[in-house]
């Protein structure tokens, strides 16, 4: 274990085998460190957090802050990150809001510079944040999901498993899985995160269901009850399955298709799934 001398560590603060606290980091009472984490300097970590095993802060990082809620009242709430997360220089991370909640991320994220979660945030498994991402409260996203460069994710929203948000855009509608949403524009679809699926290793078979299923949901023209009907009729893969599951969660209803000037009709139609 290696603690730089500036490094406040407060009694009651649990530390495992390997860790590495930098200079002027501050660790408060009831944080939990797993094993081989590494703070960078001036690194904050307040009570009610754990940190999972091999995890490493960069500069400016504060997690486990209050969360920015009016409704707030003084209870325990928690942050619970998972194991191998890197959270890049300025990230921050605010407690759950009710009572017993928690923000919460699954394991091997990355959250670049400066992005933000808010209260009751959930992040799957190999979440990419890329810089100044802002998460408002309760904003779920799916494994393997990646938001582009600043953008902006209203509260209660769902980000489905390996969607893609393109940079600067601003969502406050759902956003199914395996769907990209337009840069710059609000709640817009462009298409299918095709090279996400790929590397996550779906096969061309799974992938071009997903693409029948996106054509039903998109471009037949049948409301969403109706796509969500005729998917579920017609296929039966693991996949299918989870977009009409996605699709009958939502609340908030789901994100549109983008402007055309945006869309490749030639290659979304000739493209290998």
């Amino acid at each position: 274990m290696k603690i730089h001398p500036s490094a406040v560590i407060e009694p009651g603060a649990e530390l495992g085998r390997d860790v590495e606290i930098g200079p002027f980091c501050y660790v408060a009472a009831r944080v939990t460190i797993g094993d081989g984490t590494v703070l960078g300097p001036h690194v904050t970590i307040l009570p009610y957090t754990t940190l999972g095993k091999g995890c490493r802060l960069h500069a400016n990082a504060v997690i486990g802050d209050l969360p920015q809620d009016l409704a707030f009242k003084e209870s325990e709430t928690f942050v619970r990150i998972g194991n191998q997360c890197v959270l890049r220089e300025g990230v921050t991370i605010h407690r759950g809001t009710k009572p017993g909640t928690a923000t919460e991320l699954g394991d091997q994220c990355y959250l670049m510079a400066n992005s933000h979660l808010a209260h009751n945030v959930k992040l799957g498994n190999q979440v990419i944040l890329v810089n100044g991402v802002l998460l408002a409260g309760y904003v779920e996203v799916g494994d393997r999901a990646f938001l582009g460069g600043a953008a902006i994710v209203h509260q209660f929203v769902r980000i489905g498993r390996l969607a893609m948000l393109g940079g600067g855009c601003g969502i406050g509608k759902d956003v199914p899985p395996f769907c990209t949403t337009v840069p710059f524009e609000n709640n817009a679809i462009l298409g299918l995160n095709v090279v996400g699926m790929r590397r996550a290793g779906l096969t061309p078979g799974q992938r071009l269901e997903i693409k029948r299923c996106y054509h039903l949901l998109y471009r037949s023209g049948l409301n969403l009850l109706a796509a969500q009907e005729k998917i579920k009729a017609e296929f039966t893969s693991p996949q299918a399955l989870e977009i009409c599951a996605f699709l009958a969660a939502s609340r908030r209803g789901i994100c549109l298709l983008g402007r055309t000037r945006w869309i490749k009709r030639k290659d979304d139609e000739a493209e290998d799934a």
